[in-house]
């Protein structure tokens, strides 16, 4: 009986309806305006808003730039052609003619004309350094031209005799081989302690010597450039990705000093992190170009360029640090007593166990603090070094350029974007990567 009515009531379905089409305004573009853009009453008057605002920003920018004038050798005659254009007191339109005029010395500073390859080369060689380092998809040979990198960059950009930087190459294979060979002797303390003063030792009383002989008797080598000619986007490059590669290395190391139980080494990381990070950087560069000489000795010729990069690593080293001990602070009692347990002494669980952890949960604050050291070598220009910022200035004095503004800031901010985006972007790839939430 139950069966008969289960058949006659009208809402009990018989057969599957077909499959149909999702309305219209639950699917696609429409949907996502809806939700994301039109979702109330203010976030619509909102959009409208915003609307009016990107159409009447882009309806004064885009005809400026647009418009602009190419082809000139000064800006009088870059406004004569616009009012041949566009009539006398017609709309202003960009003077890009500066930046095709003066690209060179915006990029390269003062280097050599017939040795732009030299840079262009070496930033080659950075990017296939690099490149096995950020992505498991490269080729793991690579990874031979990794350390060696530096070396053959600083030879690329500066020239000299080759011996030079290999005589410093040795330094750090003799360092190695007295960790390698000492470990089972004196213990890995002693190893340590032994790796860094035997190098530092040899780097300033051989190298030199041992350089200057093989250059006597097999002088290979190219053309020197002195680092005053270097300036422009290239010197930023220089400083920045020196400051970001020492800086690393250096800040996870204090970070490490800053939570050890040794006193003397606490209180060191302490003080350096605490000195250095309350003074600005402006200061530790004025430092850095004239005060440094007095605490060398007399006739001591020591490069402002390299007294930049080591003021900026040590100050970008600082900020590390404490970033990398908010890592290290994140992490639960229980990775350590983990580590602990199965028997690792304190430098096996730091590689194996701590710091892989701390340094992906100090991802976003360690791109952060490179992107801000990337933008601050900016700085350099008040201290007499020509970066972009201080080629802009020395363009505009030029009788030929006096009056542009816009064209060249703008070159100069899209270069440092460029840059400044593609590490944010590739700290979002890292982070997505190293996701275990599967969230």
């Amino acid at each position: 009986m139950s069966e008969t009515h289960s058949h006659s009531a009208s809402y009990v379905r018989r057969e599957m309806l077909p499959q149909q089409d999702p309305p219209a305004l639950q699917t696609g573009a429409v949907k996502w305006l809806r939700e994301n853009l039109f979702s109330g009453w203010l976030n619509t008057i909102l959009t409208i808003l915003s609307i009016f605002v990107v159409y009447w920003v882009l309806a004064h920018i885009l005809p400026w730039m647009l418009g602009g004038i190419w082809t000139a050798d000064s800006l009088t005659e870059c406004r004569e052609i616009r009012d041949q254009l566009y009539g006398e007191g017609g709309r202003e339109v960009a003077c890009w003619a500066v930046l095709v005029d003066r690209w060179h010395q915006l990029l390269f500073g003062f280097y050599p004309d017939d040795s732009y390859w030299r840079p262009i080369l070496s930033l080659i060689v950075f990017g296939a350094a690099v490149a096995p380092v950020l992505y498991e998809s490269v080729s793991r040979k690579l990874l031979l031209l990794t350390p060696l990198a530096p070396f053959i960059i600083f030879w690329l950009l500066w020239g000299g005799t080759i011996w030079g930087p290999l005589a410093v190459l040795a330094g750090f294979v003799l360092g190695w081989a007295v960790f390698r060979f000492g470990e089972p002797v004196i213990g890995s303390l002693g190893a340590t302690l032994a790796a860094i003063l035997v190098p530092i030792l040899y780097w300033l009383f051989a190298a030199g010597p041992i350089a200057s002989g093989l250059s006597s008797a097999l002088p290979i080598g190219i053309e020197s450039v002195p680092s005053d000619d270097f300036g422009g986007f290239m010197l930023a490059l220089v400083i920045g990705i020196a400051g970001i590669v020492l800086s690393l290395p250096l800040g996870i190391v204090l970070a490490l000093g800053r939570q050890s139980d040794l006193f003397i080494v606490n209180k060191f990381s302490v003080i350096f992190i605490e000195v250095i990070r309350g003074v600005p950087l402006i200061v530790w560069l004025f430092t850095a170009s004239l005060l440094l000489n007095y605490f060398l000795p007399p006739g001591t010729n020591f490069d402002l360029m390299l007294r930049v990069i080591i003021m900026v690593t040590l100050f970008s080293s600082a900020y590390i640090a404490e970033v990398v001990r908010g890592g290290l602070a994140a992490l639960p009692r229980g990775q350590y007593e983990g580590a602990d347990s199965l028997g690792l002494d304190y430098w096996q669980s730091m590689r194996l166990v701590i710091l892989p952890q701390a340094l992906k949960i100090s991802i976003p604050g360690i791109v952060s603090t490179f992107i801000g050291l990337f933008k601050d070598t900016t700085l350099v220009v008040f201290i007499g070094l020509l970066d972009p910022i201080g080629f802009s200035n020395s363009i505009r004095a030029s009788t030929d350029w006096n009056g542009v503004y816009w064209e060249l800031f703008i070159f100069i901010g899209l270069c440092f974007f460029i840059c400044c985006f593609s590490m944010s972007r590739y700290s979002q790839f890292l982070e997505r990567k190293l996701r275990t939430d599967h969230r």
